[in-house]
C-alpha cells in the first residue's frame, strides 16, 4: 500500500490520506500554501509525532466522531487515529466560520429579551 508520510516521530507517524488514484487533497492543500502556514501545521504535526499530544487544546482538538482538528490559523486539517500509531490527515480547508455557528452539530443560540 502506498503511503504519503508527513512525518515520523517517536509516538505516531503522520500521514496524507489519498484517493485510489494517487490523488491528496489535504497534500495538495498544503503545498499550495505560503511557507510560514506550512509550518504552523508542521509544528502541530511534530508535536503530534514526537510526544503524541498537544496540550493547546486551540491547536488539537477532538471534534466528534473520533475526527480531530489540527488548528493552525486560519487553516484546518482534518484527522482520524489509525492502527499502527497513525495519524491520517484526510482534508484541509480554511475556517470560515465563528465556533458559535456549528452546523450539524445541535448547537442552538438563545438571547436574552
Amino acid at each position: 500500500m502506498r503511503e504519503y508520510i508527513a512525518y515520523k516521530g517517536a509516538k505516531y507517524t503522520i500521514e496524507w490520506y489519498f484517493t485510489k488514484n494517487g490523488n491528496s487533497q489535504p497534500l495538495e492543500y498544503f503545498n499550495d500554501l505560503p511557507a510560514l502556514e506550512q509550518q504552523r501545521l508542521f509544528h502541530i504535526v511534530k508535536r503530534l509525532g514526537d510526544f503524541g499530544f498537544v496540550s493547546d487544546k486551540t491547536k488539537f482538538c477532538n471534534e466528534g466522531d473520533d475526527i480531530y482538528a489540527m488548528k493552525p490559523q486560519p487553516n484546518r486539517f482534518l484527522s482520524f487515529f489509525y492502527e499502527g500509531n497513525k495519524i491520517i490527515i484526510t482534508n484541509a480547508f480554511v475556517k470560515k466560520r465563528a465556533e458559535t455557528e456549528k452546523t450539524g452539530k445541535g448547537s442552538c443560540h438563545c438571547s436574552k429579551n
